[in-house]
């Protein structure tokens, strides 16, 4: 049985056990606060998570493979801890489809259809719901660091074979997909993510575009997620107002837990340059604090304040 030494936990999984790199400045900086942790695996049989009054999900970004059994530990944790954020915000948020209820509210999000493994779609009833032209994006809607998705060209027969391919083998396991118009404009101007700390603005970073052709088995074996490329980015009024949009439709959705510590919004320019939603991360987001000078102060005086 793991001896806990804190007060609070931050969970991770099994291949970072001692955090992303990126992470590990905010222990620091809990130290400073009075508030030492503890990196905790968060599918270590041996732990005792009733030890610990608080816990923080950081880098668990093996669940997609089990999100069944995540949301599940999520809700074990908060019989006795008190969770950052709260299991049900993160059972909502596990799913992408998420984004209909955000779509409903009236915020833009990418285009999407829905196909629903329970509708046992044949290969024709897929191929029908492609685009005529461009490109396109197949991927689950439970899914991070764009695992398992794949990016194809509706003007060629292989690729919408391949695309074909890659949504029945998905819907196969019970897993619905997402099919998705690619946006061309982020191959120029690249996504935008927003980070919220106890829902107020705290900075923004630039990620290039990462999809560049189809899904290949096997070729993220082992891979938690694809390398991405930051750099700091001051965001534009438009992607502001949709990213404060975001945030206040999230307190309607949860408004008894409003505001939540943390709340990232991804954006990407649409085909007249203006703002929409690719997701929204409440679960287990990267910060990006290398990217942006005080933000791990910022989140750490959050995190202080509330345990």
């Amino acid at each position: 049985m793991t001896e806990p030494t804190a007060r609070l936990a931050l969970a991770t999984c099994a291949e970072l056990p001692d955090l992303d790199p990126d992470d590990v400045p905010l222990r620091d900086a809990l130290r400073e606060r009075g508030v030492p942790t503890d990196v905790v695996v968060w599918d270590d049989p041996t732990v005792d998570w009733s030890a610990y009054p608080h816990v923080l999900i950081r880098s668990t970004w093996d669940y997609t493979d089990r999100p069944a059994q995540f949301a599940d530990w999520t809700r074990r944790v908060e019989q006795y801890s008190t969770l950052l954020n709260p299991a049900d915000v993160v059972a909502w948020n596990i799913d992408k489809t998420y984004l209909r209820d955000l779509e409903q509210r009236g915020l833009p999000i990418v285009p999407t259809i829905w196909l629903d493994p329970e509708r046992n779609l044949n290969a024709r009833a897929i191929h029908t719901r492609f685009p005529a032209f461009g490109d396109f994006v197949i991927k689950p809607t439970v899914s991070a660091g764009s695992r398992d998705t794949g990016r194809y060209d509706a003007g060629e027969t292989p690729s919408r074979s391949l695309a074909i391919t890659h949504a029945k083998n998905l819907l196969a396991v019970g897993r619905r997909v997402m099919l998705q118009r690619y946006l061309t404009n982020v191959d120029a101007e690249g996504e935008t993510a927003l980070v919220y700390v106890d829902g107020e603005f705290s900075h923004a970073v630039r990620k290039e575009p990462l999809l560049e052709g189809p899904y290949r088995a096997g070729e993220q074996e082992g891979v938690l997620f694809r390398e991405e490329v930051m750099s700091p980015r001051d965001p534009s009024p438009e992607e502001r107002a949709v990213g404060d949009a975001v945030v206040a439709a999230l307190a309607e959705v949860f408004p008894d837990r409003a505001p939540l510590l943390y709340t990232r919004v991804d954006l990407i320019p649409d085909d007249e340059h203006k703002p929409v939603i690719l997701e929204v991360e409440l679960a287990e987001p990267s910060f990006f604090f290398a990217h942006s000078s005080g933000s791990v102060e910022r989140f750490a005086d959050a995190v202080a304040a509330r345990v």
